[in-house]
């Protein structure tokens, strides 16, 4: 189609055509490798730049008590903050609780703070809390979101930050260029417009929107830096639990956690994942407290209260380049896609029937207006009442064993662009 719109005009015409085009295409491999080569600057750990180090706490650039200050006068400020954080790696209270986690949880934030706050609460009511690091990782940075999460004093806390969110590059990729392709637009008009992408469309002829592409590159850098590049990870051999802002957990949560996992040891080492919640009512909770089963994991059932192995961290990461180029802007959906194709075995998952982890957000990703957090806060009263006489189940018994299969899928786009898989592709690497 190009072709044909660039030997339509005259030799001149196609000149300054093809000469704009080459500019832009160096401008984009320009800031292509600027991005990249910030991907290591902001990755490296410590023990890459000043020496070998086993423990956060034994930095001598970090204090107990000590936080990162984070000046938001201006974007290189705030940019300078996030490097900063993710350099010096503060585990909150690791004084007051010194050991090894006996459980790891991780939580994507972006901006609701009362959601937050909502399952900050259920985290302080967990039975053996004390015993948790609990990990943030934060596409979004405000002075009330940092002052929420530093507020915890019950557990071990650390904050990892996403430095290619939309808010730290608002007016270039991986934010949304002004010179970049309007979402609805045609590839001819794409074309002839010469926006920096119109090469690029996704598989319905959509161009990229970066507040839908922000959360499948988070959750994918979240996932390479916990499991590599977080020093408090040393050590730790579990699953990591990964819940999202608007999630609320059951107190016995790290009870049923550790059932789990030596159901699984004993009774099921096929299953590569654990599911301590799903998007079931919990009108029957206490008759299904104690059931588990196992099947193949699946997007609309197993995102949430996810539990992943480093071996299965691995399994992913061998799956790198597939996840970052196939268009769906959805990290389960893309999960699923994995999942028996780049996966040769599909994914097993070993799931609580009785759901530990209760989804709370009325607004999201797509919802933006009529957030009721005060809604959800009651409603969560009412299923704690619902469900205590069914929590701390003395054992777990199977219940159901369902065929463990690829599921397929149409796929949702909005994950054309080839910046978007460059640079998805080159958060694992070490530049």
């Amino acid at each position: 189609m190009k072709a044909a719109v660039v030997k339509s005009l005259s030799g001149k015409m196609r000149f300054r055509l093809l000469k704009k085009n080459l500019l832009v295409f160096l401008g984009a491999s320009v800031l292509l490798f600027g991005l990249l080569y910030s991907v290591r600057v902001f990755l490296l750990s410590p023990s890459e730049t000043s020496g070998p180090t086993h423990d956060v706490q034994t930095n001598p650039e970090v204090h107990p008590g000590e936080k990162v200050k984070f000046n938001y006068g201006s974007l290189p400020e705030l940019t300078q903050s996030v490097y900063t954080a993710n350099y010096k790696q503060i585990v909150y209270n690791a004084d007051k609780f010194p050991g090894e986690p006996e459980l790891v949880l991780v939580v994507q934030v972006h901006n609701r703070p009362e959601y937050l706050r909502l399952l900050i609460r259920s985290l302080e009511r967990a039975a053996e809390v004390h015993s948790f690091l609990v990990i943030f990782s934060h596409d979004y940075i405000t002075e009330e979101i940092n002052a929420i999460v530093q507020g915890i004093t019950f557990c071990k806390v650390l904050q990892i930050y996403f430095p290619f969110s939309t808010q730290l590059y608002p007016n270039e990729f991986p934010g949304q260029d002004p010179r970049d392709c309007p979402r609805d637009i045609s590839k001819d008009g794409a074309l002839k417009m010469g926006c920096l992408n119109a090469e690029h469309p996704d598989s319905y002829g959509h161009y990229r929107e970066a507040f839908i592409t922000q959360t499948k590159h988070h959750w994918w850098w979240k996932l390479h830096f916990v499991w590599e590049r977080a020093q408090a990870m040393q050590g730790y051999n579990g699953f990591v639990i990964f819940l999202e802002e608007d999630n609320y957990i059951l107190p016995d949560l790290f009870s049923l956690y550790k059932k789990l996992a030596a159901f699984r040891k004993n009774s099921c080492p096929d299953c590569d994942m654990l599911a301590l919640g799903n998007h079931n009512s919990l009108d029957d909770f206490t008759r299904l407290s104690s059931k588990v089963m196992t099947t193949g994991w699946m997007s609309t059932k197993h995102n949430i209260g996810m539990g992943i192995s480093k071996e299965v961290y691995y399994k992913l990461m061998g799956c790198t380049n597939e996840y970052c180029t196939y268009d769906d802007y959805n990290w389960d959906w893309t999960l699923q896609h994995l999942s028996g194709m780049c996966i040769a075995k599909p994914l097993k998952v070993l799931v609580a029937q009785g759901s530990r982890v209760l989804h709370t957000g009325d607004c999201g990703l797509h919802q933006k207006e009529k957030c009721k957090p005060e809604w959800a806060s009651q409603k969560v009263e009412e299923i704690l009442q619902m469900a205590k006489h069914g929590l701390f189940p003395p054992s777990l018994v199977l219940d159901s064993e369902e065929a463990v299969e690829h599921k397929a899928h149409m796929k949702n786009g909005g994950w054309g662009d080839v910046r978007d898989h460059s640079l998805c592709n080159n958060y694992a690497k070490r530049l």
